[in-house]
């Protein structure tokens, strides 16, 4: 969740990203090693106040500072935007939303010409208070030199004993800066996570925006409540996608391309009008134009398949290449090979690449025919045209044109 959040606040380019942590959290900083990320530990925890405290020594007293929430993971960019430009200009912003039930919420208060008064938390809330529907998501950007002198002024005189960041709202309304309240432009943005059901619930509003994303980009979903998008998916014009695909890391479909039912793709990129067939899992490398992959196939990292390839079902190929036309259709396993062009290999092929301590290359040229049940024992090179009989088992050099059988 907070990796989502990490990067959404990356796309707004900011100066610096600082985490506020507290219990568990230096299996947080663990995840996050590798990235630039400024860190400010909350211990003990008194409250969002307090912990918007202890960033401030890492955020300083200039420009504008955002804050977010790590188990509020959906926010997108343009919703921070509208909070990030009013405070640019010198403003206060929060993001304010009005909901059915605000039943554990704090309440947004206005005056009678409709301006923000102040946020009062539940716990603290009077019963006429308790009916305003306006709550607090907790989003806001402000100047940093403001948050810089509001936040020493905060006190934990109320019912949790806590230091609410809410109260620098008051201190702002007292000192006349002006206060926007946007509102999120979705409310899935805004949600919360605390517990596995919410995380799933969550979860499935996320996927039903993804779906609805790629149907107005022209993809056809044959049922948008039934796919997983657990990366990025990127589609060309005319794709269409079958019933539980997931789509793991960065995955591109070009122009009418086809993804059958149950397929799990995960890093490739499949070229136009290419169809994987139902049950096939890509996993890594590309797939050229015209393919045609699977049913049941399994296609391993390092693999390039060019224009035409067809692997049928039960073929794994794993770091190999295929070029244009080729056809591994029928239970067989392709392992650190390079085919050539308008190679045929017949069903239960397999190349023996391992030798028990290090991998081995095959190599098939060019419009190369093999039989049934034949093993290629690495490295081995079958030369351009040459026939293999079924049942062979090859472990020297092949020829060109040539006919080996055993």
């Amino acid at each position: 969740m907070l990796r989502h959040v990490v990067q959404t606040a990356r796309s707004l380019n900011p100066q610096k990203i600082c985490i506020v942590y507290g219990h568990g959290g230096d299996q947080v900083r663990a995840a996050f090693e590798e990235e630039s990320l400024a860190w400010a530990k909350q211990d003990p925890q008194h409250g969002t106040g307090h912990a918007v405290m202890q960033a401030l020594p890492e955020i300083g007293t200039t420009g504008v500072t955002l804050i977010l929430y790590g188990d509020v993971p959906l926010i997108t960019k343009g919703t921070l935007a509208a909070l990030v430009g009013p405070a640019a200009a010198g403003k206060l912003a929060w993001l304010t939303q009005r909901v059915a039930n605000p039943a554990g919420l704090g309440r947004v208060l206005r005056d009678v010409a409709g301006k923000v008064r102040a946020i009062v938390e539940e716990k603290d809330a009077t019963p006429e208070q308790r009916q305003v529907s306006e709550i607090n998501t907790g989003f806001l950007a402000c100047p940093t030199a403001k948050l810089a002198a509001w936040l020493p002024r905060l006190t934990n005189n109320n019912a949790q004993g806590e230091y609410y960041l809410t109260d620098i709202l008051a201190m702002a309304v007292a000192e006349n800066i002006a206060v926007d309240t946007p509102h999120p432009a979705h409310g899935w943005e805004v949600v919360g996570v605390n517990s596995k059901d919410q995380l799933a619930q969550l979860e499935r509003d996320y996927q039903r925006e993804l779906a609805r994303r790629l149907m107005t980009d022209g993809v056809m979903l044959a049922d948008p409540a039934r796919i997983d998008v657990r990366g990025q998916l990127t589609c060309e014009s005319d794709v269409a996608i079958d019933i539980n695909c997931v789509f793991e890391g960065k995955v591109h479909l070009s122009s009418g391309a086809k993804v059958g039912a149950n397929c799990i793709l995960r890093d490739c990129t499949v070229g136009a009008n290419t169809e994987i067939l139902p049950y096939t899992f890509v996993d890594g490398g590309s797939i050229g134009e015209g393919a045609r992959i699977g049913p049941y196939a399994r296609i391993r990292p390092g693999t390039v398949l060019g224009n035409d390839v067809h692997i049928g079902n039960f073929v794994e190929v794993k770091a190999s290449e295929f070029g244009q036309g080729s056809k591994a259709n029928h239970l067989s396993y392709i392992g650190d090979s390079t085919v050539g062009k308008s190679v045929n290999i017949g069903a239960g092929t397999i190349t023996c690449n391992y030798d028990g301590a290090n991998k081995h290359r095959t190599v098939i040229e060019d419009s190369v025919h093999i039989g049934s049940d034949v093993q290629l024992v690495a490295p081995v090179t079958i030369g351009k045209g040459a026939d293999i009989a079924a049942g062979t088992t090859v472990w020297k050099d092949v020829a060109p044109g040539g006919l080996t059988l055993n």
